[in-house]
């Protein structure tokens, strides 16, 4: 069988989110059997983006020129384009302060009053910009659904999209409710699961970074921290620092 033609790589990002791919080591040697990773300079240096690509992997937001420039280069140059991780499916930490301060303020700072100050705009995330065929979420991504991603791609089909909260995988796990029973500050009913409430389960509330669920119901999540005393302001500093932009009136 034809080894599938693969890119992967980051624009405005930690990349967390491809070092987690390296760090699947007992699976690359099965994976490079069916996938030729031909561009990936986090990983291998001397990488020129001059081929055409069965499915590009795509990590982080877009912030700059040069991330735009290399986004456009990597849609036109492969058949298949993966949104991988929250910051690359909703902008991520990179954003979450986006609409709270100027840019210009943020940039000085980063660079100072005196310091030279980059050409860049808002983070933005990758459907902003391009068409995107598929999408692992989190921060990073589990190992799991990075194989499942990679072996969807080498079988010619996309990875399965998981639609349940991190609630369901709290309950599966019979974890106490931090929300419920110690009324704490955790946005497991609106955010997707896939991470089986790692955090919950050792007692830390869920931060939201692997971004909404689909058909979340953020309007009673928020009226339900207000009643428990939280302030507004603190929820939606919360609940932007993986997704800058809720939609706190929907309801599912």
């Amino acid at each position: 069988m034809k080894r599938m033609k693969v890119a992967i790589t980051g624009l405005t990002a930690c990349s967390g989110c491809q070092l987690t791919l390296l760090n699947c080591e007992e699976e690359l040697p099965e994976l490079l059997a069916h996938c030729e990773i031909i561009y990936f300079p986090l990983a291998e240096s001397g990488n020129v983006l001059d081929a055409q690509f069965d499915a590009a992997i795509v990590e982080g937001a877009v912030s700059t020129p040069k991330d735009l420039e290399l986004l456009f280069k990597l849609r036109n140059a492969s058949k298949l384009l993966v949104a991988y991780g929250t910051c690359a499916l909703f902008g991520g930490v990179a954003a979450m302060n986006n609409g709270i301060s100027t840019r210009e303020e943020l940039l000085r700072v980063v660079f100072g009053q005196g310091g030279e100050i980059p050409e860049s705009f808002p983070p933005a995330p990758l459907v902003n910009f391009v068409s995107v065929d598929a999408t692992i979420t989190g921060c990073p991504p589990e190992k799991q659904e990075i194989l499942e991603l990679m072996a969807a791609l080498a079988a010619g089909a996309l990875p399965p999209t998981r639609a349940y909260p991190v609630c369901t995988e709290c309950r599966s796990r019979e974890n106490l409710c931090l929300l419920l029973e110690k009324r704490e500050l955790c946005l497991g009913p609106v955010v997707q699961g896939g991470c089986n409430a790692r955090c919950p389960a050792t007692g830390i509330v869920c931060e939201g970074c692997r971004g909404p669920v689909r058909e979340a119901n953020v309007a009673q999540e928020l009226e339900l921290l207000l009643e428990r005393g939280f302030g507004r302001e603190e929820i939606e500093r919360r609940m932007r620092r993986f997704k800058p932009e809720w939609n706190y009136g929907q309801r599912s």
